[in-house]
């Protein structure tokens, strides 16, 4: 029951901060000082990955209609433009998708550890805030789907890329990437999950692989009941961003990240 109860916490953690730009690993690495799972390290690893399957489900489940070029309620040239976002999530998931297979391992064993997560916490908290007043009192450029070009779309996901660096946050700098292009918030906030749904599918399916299919009873219900919680909670953290982005900018994201990374910092600095 303890151990549910701990996947139920983690769950609630990534539903909120996989969609928040704020990064869901150094909130992750937070919390796992806390909370110590009865499992192996090479679970843990698969768990903190496709527990986002969880989270992922909410975005399909809030987008199905928009996303779903066979619906019979769309004409034929909403269904056309249905066809068009997906070209371009492909065109945009290629340059992450093939440096994450070759990479992801790799930047995990080396860059996954609290000194790297709070840097890049506190990097791009500033990145936030410096964009957000460089763009003050701009119109954005695009303002739908049909203005985001092929081209710019493949620029946000060769931005994409930098998430591969722990602490970064998938969707900020997918969104920074996006508002930089001159992408308006709203459009930057939904190309970004639109991008991790076949990302997040793929990573998931990866760590599987590799893991295997050889769980324990436990292991299974705190895998279902974290993904669960995920999809949940992430229901609720994408209609309250999109909510608050048609008032604010992403600044108080910024600063939230520069005092996370600071606390980061503090809390190993002293705890040793």
């Amino acid at each position: 029951m303890l151990e549910i109860l701990k996947a139920i916490l983690l769950g609630i953690v990534e539903g909120i901060t996989e969609w928040l730009p704020i990064s869901s690993t150094g909130h992750m690495i937070l919390v796992e000082e806390f909370i110590k799972f009865n499992a192996s390290d090479e679970f843990m690893e698969m768990f903190r990955v496709v527990i986002q399957l969880g989270a992922i489900l909410a975005v399909v489940l809030l987008y199905f209609h928009k996303l779903n070029p066979f619906s019979l309620k769309k004409s034929k040239q909403e269904k056309k433009d249905t066809m068009s976002i997906w070209y371009k999530v492909v065109i945009g998931v290629i340059p992450a998708g093939v440096l994450g297979v070759l990479f992801d391992d790799w930047f995990d064993e080396h860059f996954y550890n609290y000194i790297m997560v709070a840097v890049m916490l506190i990097v791009y908290g500033v990145l936030f805030i410096m964009i957000e007043n460089g763009n003050k009192g701009k119109e954005p450029k695009i303002n739908n789907f049909n203005n985001l070009s092929y081209k710019t779309a493949f620029l946000i996901g060769l931005i994409q890329v930098l998430s591969l660096m722990p602490g970064t946050s998938r969707s900020g700098v997918t969104i920074l990437g996006a508002i930089l292009l001159g992408a308006s918030r709203h459009i930057a906030a939904e190309y970004s999950f639109f991008l991790s749904i076949p990302i997040m599918f793929g990573a998931s399916a990866l760590k599987l692989i590799k893991f295997g299919i050889n769980f324990t009873g436990i292991e299974i219900a705190v895998l279902l009941t974290g993904m669960a919680v995920a999809f949940v909670v992430s229901v609720i953290a994408i209609k309250f961003l999109m909510s608050y982005i048609k008032r604010n900018d992403f600044k108080a994201f910024g600063w939230y990240r520069i005092v996370l990374g600071i606390l980061v910092v503090g809390y190993f600095i002293f705890s040793k």
